[in-house]
């Protein structure tokens, strides 16, 4: 397996979330919607401009910003 960013994952793939890179506030705010490593998730769906993407995790959907993201490594 091998570790992408999250942003470059294709549409209905699946991964499991290896690391989140991000610290402070917008750190925190990832880990509090349940986007921690171990954890499986698949891409659902991407807006018109490929910004944000729909993401399924722990039986329910969540939407990112590309820049909210790449903070998030991913192996697939």
């Amino acid at each position: 397996m091998g570790k992408i960013k999250l942003r470059h994952m294709n549409l209905d793939q699946t991964g499991i979330i290896s690391s989140v890179r991000a610290n402070g506030e917008l750190g925190r705010r990832i880990r509090d919607m349940g986007l921690i490593p171990g954890k499986q998730i698949k891409v659902q769906g991407r807006a018109p401009l490929n910004d944000p993407v729909s993401l399924r995790i722990m039986g329910f959907t969540l939407t990112l910003r590309n820049n909210e993201a790449d903070h998030i490594e991913v192996e697939v």
